[in-house]
Parts: C-alpha cells; sequence; structure tokens
C-alpha cells in the first residue's frame, strides 16, 4: 500500500531523475534472478542526492510517526536500507540497528548490529520490495531476537502479487513511497515512455519470470 498519490508520483519523479529506477522495455536488464527485465531499480542511488535522500527520508519518518506513533527502534535492511533507514532514525531521533541477510561466520557471529533490547518496538525500513523474501527474513531475525515488529516501510515496491501473499502470511503490514503502478503512470505523464512502451511494462510484471523468453 502506497502512502499517497502525491507522494508515490513525486517519489517517482525524483526516482526516475536521477536514474534510481531505468526503463529499457526495448533492451531489457537481467536480473540475478536470471530474469529479464524492462525495469532496474537502485535506491542506494538516492543517497548521492541530498534533495532526494531528504525528501524520502523526511516521508518516510512523517509516515512512521503518523502510523506507528513514536518506535523504539529503527532497523535497517542490509545493505540497501542501512542509508535510509539511518537517516529515518536520525529524522525520528531513535536508535538504529541493521540486520544482515544471514549471521557472520566469525566475531560475535552477530546477524542484527547494533543494541536491541528485548521486547522494543521496531519499524524496519527497505528500499525496494521485490517478492518480499529477504525483507521478511530481517523481519523473522528481529522476531527471534524478541523484538516486537510493528510493521515495514520502504520507498518502491514492484507489486507482485508473490510479495502480497508472503507479508499477507507473516501478517506484517508493508508501506511503500511508491510502486510500479504509479511509475508507469508518472513515467507516461512526463513521456518518459510511450503507451506502447507502458503495454510493455504491464505485461512484464503479469509474469516477470517468463516475459521475454
Amino acid at each position: 500500500m502506497i502512502f499517497d498519490k502525491n507522494t508515490a508520483k513525486k517519489t517517482a519523479e525524483l526516482l526516475l531523475q536521477i536514474n534510481a529506477i531505468k526503463l529499457q522495455p526495448q533492451e531489457p536488464f537481467t536480473w540475478a534472478s536470471g530474469w529479464k527485465s524492462p525495469i532496474y531499480c537502485d535506491n542506494r542511488i538516492t543517497l548521492s542526492y541530498p534533495e532526494t535522500r531528504n525528501y524520502l527520508s523526511t516521508n518516510l519518518a512523517h509516515f512512521i510517526k503518523e502510523k506507528y506513533g513514536k518506535p523504539d527502534v529503527i532497523a535497517g535492511v542490509a545493505t540497501g536500507a542501512i542509508g535510509i533507514g539511518m537517516l529515518v532514525a536520525q529524522q525520528l531521533d531513535l536508535p538504529f540497528i541493521y540486520v544482515r541477510p544471514e549471521a557472520k561466520k566469525h566475531g560475535r557471529k552477530n546477524q542484527i548490529e547494533g543494541i536491541i533490547p528485548t521486547d522494543k518496538n521496531v519499524v524496519v525500513v527497505e528500499d525496494l520490495i521485490s517478492t518480499g523474501k529477504s525483507s521478511l527474513n530481517a523481519v523473522k531475525a528481529l522476531k527471534e531476537d524478541n523484538a516486537n515488529v510493528m510493521g515495514m516501510v520502504a520507498i518502491f515496491n514492484y507489486g507482485f502479487d508473490i510479495a502480497v501473499e508472503n507479508f499477507e502470511k507473516d501478517a506484517i503490514s508493508l508501506h511503500t513511497l511508491s510502486n510500479y503502478d504509479n511509475l508507469l503512470e508518472q513515467a507516461l505523464d512526463t513521456s518518459y515512455i510511450s503507451k506502447e512502451q507502458q503495454q510493455t511494462l504491464q505485461n512484464w510484471r503479469v509474469n516477470p519470470a517468463e516475459w521475454n523468453k
């Protein structure tokens, strides 16, 4: 679920302007999974643009206050959401931690980096939601460490059905600044893509694993 329409369109506009999101329906990217994709999203690029990162962190922080009050801790999902998560925590004047995909094999063998007292309320910050698997893996680690996960917020969501199912199954609420539908709408409104390209991009999301084979 997006925060609101205006924020979704503005977020999409900013991400397209700085090339954090690229749309190339005629020259698809290849994801690590092997999928051919007309879109590539790297929200870590936003950290290099002060105006954009301030807009994103301010709106994420504002929503957290509106939705959850003031949690005890903000958690970022490594590695993509460490930067934006820390900015959100700074805006809210809250402690920050981050969650690795798995525990380290050396040292203290931490999966969660930072201090999280037992039974504290945590909101998780992500940069990007695809299937939701890695995001929910972080939630699982936090719960196993006796944290109370209130919900998750993110910059962008592809809107895959599998992600919706995964979050519903784990009973975790998810809200994002923008999503795929609003991105395509903004891209069409600004002539970044044509109507024909919009249809190609919509077709991809229906079955990304088989698209363009």
